[in-house]
């Protein structure tokens, strides 16, 4: 999972690097795996490692069943930082959580989880899935 802080129209890259540290300690706080600083791509000949490091980007190493408490925390963690938005990319999907209403943030969440969730074993589709060739 990735993911990806844009701060406020105030917001600097050494405030937004400090914002990015702070979700970090609290991400390693949940049942994670990892949670590392995200690469900006491929490190350019001569360059240090440290020169690739995204601004504002992790990568986050969750299973599953953690998923929805990592979404949970960053909806709540964004709630009093000066963050305009939070993109979380997983695999093909994303999500961004911006700094609107809770109810709002959870109904963004819900929806992403649902996505996501394994189609049922007894065959029938979610009703929430997309019509198949057989529909």
């Amino acid at each position: 999972m990735h993911l990806v802080l844009t701060g406020g129209q105030d917001s600097d890259q050494e405030e937004l690097d400090e914002l990015t540290l702070q979700l970090r300690e609290r991400l390693l706080e949940l049942d994670v795996d990892d949670v590392e600083p995200s690469r900006s791509g491929a490190v350019p000949a001569g360059a240090k490692p440290v020169d690739a490091i995204a601004v504002g980007a992790l990568a986050v190493t969750v299973a599953p069943i953690a998923l929805r408490s990592v979404l949970d925390l960053v909806r709540t963690w964004i709630e009093t930082r000066p963050v305009r938005t939070v993109s979380i990319t997983l695999g093909e999907d994303s999500l961004d959580l911006e700094a609107v209403s809770s109810a709002d943030q959870q109904r963004l969440i819900e929806a992403f989880l649902a996505a996501r969730a394994p189609a049922p074993e007894d065959g029938t589709r979610r009703p929430d899935a997309a019509p198949g060739p057989a529909d």
